[in-house]
């Protein structure tokens, strides 16, 4: 989302110690107008009770209940995701997909002064570009690094290990990739389960191209050749791969 209006910072830069002192979520109520055939209030979760939430049941209940969640999401298609001339919406479908997964992802973030004062055990009420503010692809990307481990993200390095475990186990992926230029967005993808008819692109047995599922300047339910290694673009100064179970 925003590719031309990422404020350089929004990830907090308090003690970087803090990653290791977990702090509630920072997350907006759900709010009706928030929903797949709206461009209203995007960083609020919606309110659709014919979204399937994640099953955590067992590994297989997990995965039929993402591509259930995937097929509904329908990123092609619903108008929640659609780019506009000047936005488009990876990190807005990524915090849909984790947030229906019951995986916490943020789409707001706390500023520095929320965060002071939830360390110093003071509630804060979250109040959308006063106690958090928009977070995006690139800060996302720092985001992980900081505070991911205390959500319960697993930094990994090999796609073709997040490729099975995120099959295997009905897991939550990420690849996250920052933009060289700050002020410009980078680019979030979940990683999904592969089925007997959708795969990843391997090369022996080592997978080159996940099987992936994407809002952005293009949108796909499903893709793992259509664009590639697209985290290796020049365009990116680095890539993380986040797991959750």
């Amino acid at each position: 989302m925003k590719e031309v209006n990422e404020t350089s910072n929004p990830v907090s830069q308090v003690e970087v110690v803090s990653k290791v002192r977990a702090i509630k979520p920072a997350e907006l109520l759900p709010n009706a107008l928030s929903n797949l055939d709206s461009m209203e209030c995007k960083f609020h979760p919606m309110i659709d009770e014919t979204i399937p939430y994640r099953n955590l049941k067992s590994a297989e209940s997990k995965k039929r209940s993402l591509h259930r969640l995937i097929r509904k999401l329908d990123v092609k298609n619903s108008t929640r995701y659609q780019r506009t001339p000047e936005d488009t919406y990876c990190n807005v479908y990524s915090f849909d997909y984790c947030y229906f997964a019951k995986v916490y992802l943020p789409t707001v973030w706390w500023t520095d002064e929320s965060i002071e004062k939830l360390q110093q055990g003071v509630d804060v009420t979250p109040i959308f570009n006063k106690t958090v503010v928009p977070i995006y692809s690139s800060a996302i990307h720092d985001w992980f690094g900081i505070w991911g481990e205390s959500f319960g993200w697993e930094r990994m390095t090999s796609l073709t290990e997040i490729q099975r475990r995120v099959t295997e186990e009905g897991g939550v992926g990420m690849i996250c990739a920052k933009r060289k230029t700050v002020g410009l967005s980078g680019h979030i993808v979940p990683i999904v389960p592969e089925t007997e008819k959708k795969k990843a692109f391997r090369e022996n047995n080592e997978v080159l191209y996940p099987l992936q599922s994407q809002a952005g300047k293009l949108n796909y339910n499903y893709f793992a050749r259509k664009r590639r290694d697209w985290w290796n673009h020049s365009r990116y100064s680095s890539f993380v791969l986040y797991y959750h179970v």
